[in-house]
């Protein structure tokens, strides 16, 4: 519990109350089924989540397909059915 409070300190110094508080109001119409603030709501909070170090969902299944490429593309070196580059 005291981390969630010390989380959530730091994210009101960062943010500012009254961006927060924004945000917040935000939520509440989007909530509320008010669709046109969604732009807005879904701009800010990437912007939150870059500053707290965070990643989104399309960011991690960018690099997932680039792992799994990278695997499937070691596998076919390593059985000799992919020529290394510049043999």
């Amino acid at each position: 519990m005291a981390d969630r409070a010390s989380e959530l300190a730091e994210l009101v110094r960062r943010l500012g109350r009254d961006e927060l508080r924004a945000l917040v109001d935000e939520l509440g119409a989007l909530w509320h089924g008010d669709s046109t603030v969604g732009d807005r709501t879904a701009a800010r909070l990437e912007g939150l989540f870059r500053e707290l170090g965070l990643v989104t969902r399309a960011e991690l299944e960018e690099v997932e397909l680039k792992l799994s490429q990278l695997e499937h593309r070691l596998r076919l070196l390593e059985s000799g059915l992919l020529a290394p580059p510049g043999a």
